[in-house]
């Protein structure tokens, strides 16, 4: 098969699917001899096409995307969903990754492997990576580390040399999971020892005004946390303010330079620990050719 580009495109709010998703699309174009382009939709302007530049691009028969999502729940963040759907694959091969929190990618690898299918995208091969807990320090510490980054890209060499000796379209990658139109097997849900859900759906973080270097400095400058919001939620022009919705992916408390956001809801703060404790072991990559 030829491939004329690789495309590195992904949703990541803390930077980590997007350091899984370029390292594999960065040794599969030098494997492959071609060029790669960059699409990152983790803003929500790159979602409303407001920006012409940031317009999902046209793919070819010829372009291979390396296509990232985080997993939230045990599936794809699911205010993606409607986005996701408008997408256009136009034939390109794609390689579906998820990251996940060092707990498990359940259904998520699989639902984005049928989402692209639909799309008109030929999966050809797949990857589940174990990356730093979207609301923990510790939980996944630092990953993708080097170790993990040793596996991708031996990885993305075998993806690499699956195309060159492939003469005709293979049928979707094999991937674990619930394949199901409606729901991909549900969202996993948090409970505590007593089996009790912890809903923590419409928890928002706060902020220290002592510490926030909006409050605190003369100007009043700052505001990566509303610049680094996906979901472009954060108040503009009152930085504790959250109006919209929050989907927990921890961009602005690991992007804040003063540490100024938190949680302190017991719900979810009774689940990290429990997360911290539970899953403190390395989990493993999966790969899938």
């Amino acid at each position: 098969m030829k491939i004329n580009r690789v495309y590195k495109v992904y949703f990541s709010p803390t930077g980590t699917t997007e350091k899984v998703v370029t390292a594999i699309a960065d040794v599969m174009a030098q494997n492959l001899g071609c060029e790669t382009d960059c699409f990152d939709f983790t803003l929500p302007q790159a979602r409303t096409g407001s920006d012409s530049a940031a317009s999902f691009p046209k793919l070819s028969t010829e372009d291979l995307v390396v296509f990232g999502c985080p997993t939230y729940a045990g599936r794809l963040p699911n205010l993606l969903l409607k986005y996701l759907h408008t997408i256009q694959g136009s034939g390109a091969f794609a390689v579906p990754v998820v990251s996940f929190g060092n707990r498990n990618f359940d259904n998520s690898l699989i639902e984005l492997r049928d989402l692209l299918e639909a799309q008109d995208f030929h999966t050809i091969a797949g990857a589940a990576c174990s990356c730093e807990h979207s609301f923990s320090q510790t939980l996944g510490a630092g990953r993708p580390d080097s170790e993990d980054l040793a596996e991708i890209c031996a990885f993305a060499a075998q993806v690499a040399d699956k195309i060159h000796s492939a003469e005709s379209i293979l049928p979707p990658v094999r991937v674990p999971g619930v394949s199901a139109a409606k729901d991909h097997g549900g969202y996993y849900q948090p409970r505590d020892r007593h089996g009790v859900f912890i809903d923590i759906r419409k928890v928002k973080p706060l902020t220290d005004r002592e510490k926030c270097l909006a409050f605190s400095s003369a100007d009043g400058s700052c505001g990566i946390c509303a610049a680094v919001c996906p979901m472009g939620s954060i108040d503009a022009s009152d930085f504790a303010q959250v109006p919209g919705i929050c989907i927990k992916c921890g961009a602005c408390i690991k992007k804040c330079p003063a540490q100024a956001k938190y949680y302190d809801d017991p719900g979810y703060l009774y689940h990290k620990a429990e997360l911290e404790e539970m899953y403190s072991r390395r989990a493993v990559n999966y790969f899938f050719l």
